[in-house]
């Protein structure tokens, strides 16, 4: 009889079929991401969700204690609470507004490349590099009532503005800041959506004689359906989460017509040890970002859907 001889690791793998090596390759890669996402961001959602229905101090020899929707109800039943959730939801939509229609006009203008548009992309991409914190001091030293604008109209004569010194004044003056800090990745994601558009289709519409507000209609803005969904998603969840601008330049302030639900959770609740409201708190923020999500995707989805008929 002849001699069997012993299995070695490259036969055994190599009597496997292909579908399983590649299966297991593809797994193996896959794994590692998976792991590292359910530790960053799964882990703790599911904790928030745990914490937001007990009322603990965040002390290791304090057990959590179930209290059911309390929290919740205490946010809800809360006048400030309830001021705080309306400043948000203007600070994400009125934001989300403004930063696009920024972006996309700017955009149109600075889509052909030359040496002044690219210049221009990137003054315009710079505020974005500033750290938040930075950009609020920043405009608390022009916007200020000590700042530069109100001097300046000092020494001419009139009268200085309460650019965050009035509660109406001080939200909408927020509001500018954070678009500016803002619009500049929005910026880059409509150049790139623009380079995108079918240049046949453009040419197309020219020699029919459309003019370029018709053009836009009809072949641009379908052709940037998912960069526009995409671009208004990400400002929106940005502007939920607003919270350095807010600690740098209002601190919350006058009077809390500028306190966010982010800010409320890291600057007041968390330092209170009041984990449980915070949680709660942090729990409606992540609802209202997969509303927004949601929101978004379902009103943008006859314009995705003419895009590609285009396409």
């Amino acid at each position: 009889m002849g001699r069997r001889e012993p299995l070695t690791m490259e036969r055994t793998a190599a009597s496997k079929p292909r579908g399983w090596r590649d299966l297991g390759a593809r797994v193996s890669m896959v794994v590692p991401a998976v792991l590292i996402y359910a530790a960053l961001l799964v882990v703790p959602v599911i904790y928030a969700f745990y914490y937001s229905f007990t009322e603990y101090n965040g002390f290791p020899n304090r057990v959590p204690e179930f209290v059911g929707l309390d929290n919740y109800r205490s946010i809800f039943e809360s006048d400030d609470m309830t001021g705080t959730m309306v400043v948000t939801a203007v600070v994400a939509v009125v934001g989300a507004v403004a930063v696009n229609l920024a972006a996309l006009g700017l955009a149109l203008l600075l889509q052909r490349t030359n040496r002044f548009n690219t210049f221009g992309r990137v003054v315009m991409f710079y505020p974005h590099v500033l750290s938040a914190l930075v950009v609020g001091f920043l405009w608390q030293a022009i916007l200020g009532p000590q700042g530069v604008v109100n001097t300046m109209l000092e020494k001419v004569g009139t009268d200085s503005l309460p650019f965050l010194s009035d509660p109406d004044w001080a939200l909408w003056s927020m509001i500018l800041v954070i678009v500016w800090s803002l619009f500049g990745v929005q910026l880059i994601l409509y150049l790139a959506g623009l380079q995108a558009v079918p240049a046949d289709l453009l040419e197309a519409a020219r020699i029919d004689g459309a003019n370029r507000w018709q053009t836009f209609r009809a072949v641009t803005w379908p052709s940037l359906a998912s960069t526009v969904t995409v671009a208004v998603i990400t400002s929106g969840i940005s502007l939920l989460k607003t919270y350095d601008v807010v600690v740098s330049l209002t601190g919350g302030g006058p009077a809390g017509s500028t306190k966010t639900l982010a800010y409320s959770i890291l600057a007041v609740s968390f330092p209170q040890r009041d984990i449980g409201v915070a949680s709660a708190q942090a729990v409606l923020l992540i609802v209202a970002a997969a509303v927004l999500a949601i929101t978004v995707l379902v009103l943008r989805r006859r314009a995705e859907d003419d895009a590609e008929s285009i396409g």
